[in-house]
């Protein structure tokens, strides 16, 4: 049997020694990880995305994402960022609009919009969950995702990590990234 989590250390690793991965060794690791399901994943993850190419790669984390909230199959929080004073907020995702982001992903990856983001953050916020949960089937697997314009599919690495897929029309490839679950 082969050690997810290894395997995974081994692809992030790789990720911060060489810039990126291969897209394709991830996706096989996706692929060969088990579904998850909606009431598995209740509670705060913390995201990293996985470097391999994808226009997205670091942009994320450029403007300060936390991760995503999960309180039940109608309440999912899919856009957490730290805020001032390191305060975990929610996004509304209308306010990102990812679709238009991805035609000027690398004009977005600078010093100066990661800031103007983050003056304008406050305005963004929302006290509502803006996702929900659902089971999708993605790659021929059926497991749970939030459910936005864009599907994040989820795989199980362990029962506090998951390998995730951002799927959204007009990307050739999937965003890949690791959410790890908050200690409670």
């Amino acid at each position: 049997m082969v050690d997810v989590v290894g395997r995974l250390r081994e692809l992030e690793a790789g990720a911060a020694k060489d810039g990126r991965v291969r897209r394709e060794d991830v996706l096989e690791l996706f692929d060969s990880l088990p579904p998850v399901r909606v009431e598995e994943l209740a509670g705060t993850w913390r995201g990293n995305g996985i470097a391999t190419g994808n226009p997205f790669d670091g942009l994320l984390e450029r403007f300060g994402w936390y991760g995503k909230r999960f309180s039940g199959p109608e309440d999912a929080e899919p856009l957490l960022f730290r805020g001032k004073g390191d305060r975990v907020v929610s996004i509304n995702p209308a306010f990102m609009p990812v679709g238009l982001m991805l035609g000027i992903a690398d004009k977005l990856n600078s010093p100066v919009v990661a800031k103007l983001f983050r003056l304008l953050m406050p305005l963004m916020t929302t006290a509502k969950p803006r996702a929900r949960l659902r089971m999708v089937e993605y790659r021929g697997v059926s497991s749970a995702a939030d459910a936005l314009p864009i599907h994040d599919p989820f795989r199980k690495i362990d029962d506090d990590t998951l390998l995730c897929a951002m799927d959204l029309r007009g990307l050739d490839a999937p965003f890949l990234f690791v959410l790890r679950r908050d200690a409670a």
